[in-house]
């Protein structure tokens, strides 16, 4: 638990009403699995009332922790180190595999992770120390790893940026994914950073269907603009990496030769995929959500889901887990890799320079380090 305290989690884990609430991706709290205790509304038409609009409203809170760097041990991903000034995520997207470690604050993987954003005020101070450390070797550093570091908040905390300018003054190299355009308010750090092979930035595309991104990805940024900082970003010499990320049978896996068409098209010099996969409390919140905008092919999406994953909506085997197996998982495997042929032949994305780290230096007190 937390220094930010029991008393003010249980009371931000009210439960609503069921109905699903306007701009979230998940329509009601699930049970954090870690507490004894869980707190809701039991009869409408009783003394409990459900929770005002004004209890919706994403709440800011502001945690010290004592370390920003995290070890990275999965085979699936292709990095070492992450770090994430933010936890949870107000963009809401309903599949996020990151939601259930929201709980590990006491709070639920459900509203609670949309709406109770925890912010690491600290984060550019702590990274600063790390690359200090006599024992630290560059080594590409990802930002972020679970939740998007350029999600609303990042416009008035701007640690994101701050993160970056230290990144910027120690020539340490960095790679960023995100699904919001306000990447681009930082094109100043990353163009200079990218023109010496210190950073790339990986665009997260999941449909260009506006009506299906509203529910899907409440509080992201519009497909149309995303490929807009796809261009923006190549113009300025980012090399940009697209993850259609997650294909989701049934939903949007039509979507995925239109999609690197238009990824290509803007610019972006390489693509990849994941399929989804709801770990934890991620089923419950993605399947309330698929119930209720999409019933009439709800059954089609869990079964397809379901198939890719030897008969569950999860796999946490290593290997496996992010691009599932059997028939549904090789026809997108094979799909993805044809239209990737196609449109992103010949194009690489460059290694990142590890040789440019260096610790500039702070004073006198720099000679006893």
């Amino acid at each position: 638990m937390s220094r930010i305290g029991k008393r003010e989690a249980y009371l931000l884990r009210m439960a609503d009403d069921g109905k699903p609430v306007k701009g979230r991706g998940a329509g009601a709290q699930v049970a954090n699995r870690f507490l004894q205790r869980q707190y809701g509304v039991l009869h409408w038409e009783g003394i409990d009332e459900p929770v005002e609009e004004e209890g919706r409203a994403t709440r800011y809170l502001v945690e010290h922790p004592r370390t920003i760097l995290n070890k990275v041990d999965s085979p699936d991903l292709g990095f070492n180190w992450s770090m994430n000034p933010y936890q949870g995520c107000e963009h809401g997207c309903s599949y996020c595999y990151a939601r259930p470690t929201h709980e590990y604050w006491g709070y639920s993987a459900g509203l609670d992770f949309e709406r109770v954003i925890i912010v690491k005020r600290n984060a550019p101070e702590l990274l600063e120390q790390e690359l200090r450390r006599p024992r630290w070797t560059p080594d590409p550093i990802m930002l972020s790893g679970a939740t998007d570091p350029y999600q609303p908040v990042e416009r008035e905390e701007r640690l994101t940026r701050r993160c970056l300018e230290v990144l910027a003054r120690y020539q340490h190299p960095v790679n960023l994914i995100t699904k919001n355009a306000l990447v681009l308010r930082d094109l100043d750090i990353l163009s200079d950073l990218a023109a010496k092979r210190l950073t790339g930035v990986a665009i997260s595309l999941t449909t260009l269907d506006e009506d299906l991104r509203r529910v899907l990805e409440p509080r992201t940024s519009t497909g149309a603009n995303r490929l807009k900082a796809i261009e923006a970003l190549s113009a300025a010499g980012v090399p940009v990496h697209v993850m259609v990320a997650p294909i989701i049978p049934g939903l949007n896996d039509k979507e995925v030769p239109s999609l690197l068409k238009a990824a290509a098209d803007a610019g972006a010099l390489s693509a990849g995929y994941t399929v989804l996969r709801t770990n934890g409390a991620v089923q419950e919140v993605f399947r309330t959500w698929l119930q209720h905008h999409f019933p009439d092919r709800a059954a089609k999406v869990i079964a397809q889901t379901s198939a890719l994953h030897g008969g569950r909506m999860n796999d946490s085997t290593s290997g496996r887990r992010m691009r599932g197996e059997g028939a549904f998982a090789e026809n997108i495997r094979r799909v993805f890799t044809v239209f990737r042929r196609r449109y992103f032949q010949g194009r690489t994305t460059p290694e990142l320079d590890l040789s440019l780290f260096h610790r500039p230096p702070q004073g006198q007190l720099d000679l006893f380090t």
